[in-house]
């Protein structure tokens, strides 16, 4: 019935731009330009996929250019990982600030137009900073870059919700986590050929070269900023075809509502921060490292260290589905801390290839995440979802840029051997806050780590309860 109504609507709607050449009745509105069809939809998907390629491609520039950026720039690893801190200083804020803004004061329409021009000028600045020798420009950039990047993932999954409600919504979650996932791969294994293709046409090597390539790169943020304007213009047509609203994030913010989080939340929150803690700084780092011990070129190092992002793209929804089915959590998210723990004491006392252990990290990294973020939902009523998850992400961009720079001058001082110890470290601090979430869980009845039928049981019951 609701799907006949939304049609006459949008036959209604359409009829004075649709006339036929015979003067009869208006022809009705082919698929693909019909918002009430899947062929519209699905080219919605294409520009909401896209949105967010610029942001992760250019992310990690630092990392897959490691080597140009501290040669052509004279930086020591400490102010090369400030590239990173930089990015994450303004998330400690925006995300709270981010849901808030785009729902109250932008709207998800102006407000993907706003931060995708925040990642655009990000990048440019980056770039700028590069090509004039101004390392301070270039961390300008990256706190500029990194105001729109965050809040831009936050609007990208609120389209997503607006246009994909039901069973087809995590399929979209899906396809869009692979897409940033390719946009960070192939920003690993681009980048240095691109470099070397600039610094072929220029001559020679040096700042002027980083800056043109960082500039090059700039383009998939403005192909991305042009995702963003054809999205507003779908979205608002679709509204007025429609009737349809725009888009809420859901995120409702209170502060108040920290001081009623319970102890397994606070230990998700530890497991979250001391894991990504080891992960992207590491990312970040890693080119040089497997140079350094392996002996790898600089492709092949890019190559290994692209890994974890490549099979984090198909794994990534094939693992939220085992999840799913199995139930489980916390054991899930035991073993994969137990996982990058192994693959880290590789990397850091064996020789052995590093594809082994790098492929190690790229499924406990996608199995933690489709393990770890859904237990929050569990734990907390529906109205505090949102504070929860901001605090989360809030905590982890904190702790990320505290460990990008003492990852930095760690390397500075102490090498690389150390460094991996340290992230070794930031692991069993995760892997003991696991432990101490399934002892705290199973104390208090087990929720948590039901099977995935006993919770679907658990749910029913509750329904019929509070019927």
């Amino acid at each position: 019935m609701a799907e006949t109504e939304d049609r006459e609507n949008l036959l209604g709607e359409y009829e004075p731009l649709h006339p036929r050449a015979d003067g009869g009745a208006p022809k009705p509105m082919s698929a693909i330009c019909d918002p009430s069809k899947l062929a519209h939809r699905v080219l919605v998907l294409v520009f909401m996929c896209f949105l967010g390629f610029g942001s992760y491609f250019c992310y990690d520039n630092p990392a897959a250019l490691q080597i140009q950026v501290q040669q052509d720039m004279n930086l020591n690893t400490s102010k090369f990982m400030l590239l990173y801190a930089w990015y994450s200083w303004p998330n400690v804020i925006l995300c709270f600030l981010g849901g808030f803004l785009l729902d109250r004061v932008f709207g998800i329409r102006l407000g993907t137009v706003i931060f995708s021009l925040f990642v655009c000028a990000g990048q440019v600045i980056f770039a700028a900073g590069a090509l004039f020798n101004a390392f301070w420009l270039m961390e300008a950039g990256r706190f500029v870059f990194g105001i729109g990047g965050e809040s831009l993932a936050v609007a990208q999954n609120t389209y997503a919700v607006s246009w994909f409600k039901g069973k087809e919504l995590n399929l979209v979650f899906g396809l869009q986590l692979s897409m940033a996932r390719l946009g960070s791969t192939v920003n690993m294994n681009i980048m240095g050929w691109v470099y070397g293709r600039v610094q072929s046409t220029l001559g020679s090597a040096g700042h002027t070269t980083l800056g043109a390539t960082l500039m090059i790169a700039a383009v998939t943020c403005l192909f991305s900023l042009v995702c963003a304007l054809i999205l507003g213009f779908l979205d608002k047509r679709a509204e007025k075809i429609l009737n349809k609203e725009q888009g809420k994030t859901g995120e409702v913010i209170k502060l108040s509502d920290v001081k009623e989080f319970s102890l397994s939340l606070w230990l998700i929150f530890i497991i979250c921060v001391a894991y990504y803690a080891a992960i992207f700084p590491f990312i970040g780092l890693g080119q040089v490292f497997f140079i350094e011990k392996f002996n790898f070129s600089p492709a092949e190092a890019r190559a290994v260290n692209s890994i974890v992002y490549i099979i984090s793209a198909p794994a990534s929804p094939i693992l939220g589905f085992l999840v799913d089915r199995t139930g489980k959590n916390v054991v899930w998210v035991m073993c994969a801390v137990f996982a990058t723990l192994a693959a880290h004491m590789m990397l850091a006392f064996t020789f052995w290839n590093p594809w082994i252990a790098m492929c190690l990290l790229g499924v406990s990294y996608s199995l933690l995440a489709c393990a770890l973020w859904p237990m929050v939902a569990f734990l907390v009523p529906e109205h505090q979802l949102g504070t929860a998850y901001g605090f989360m992400q809030s905590i982890q961009n904190l702790g990320l840029a505290l460990i990008a720079m003492a990852a930095g001058a760690i390397l500075d001082h102490r090498g690389y051997l150390f460094l991996e110890v340290f992230f070794c470290a930031c692991i069993c601090m995760a892997l003991i806050a696991v432990v101490l979430l399934y002892l705290v869980d199973f104390l208090r009845g087990g929720d948590l780590n039901l099977s995935a039928s006993a919770r679907a049981r658990l749910r029913g019951s509750s329904t019929s309860d509070s019927e």
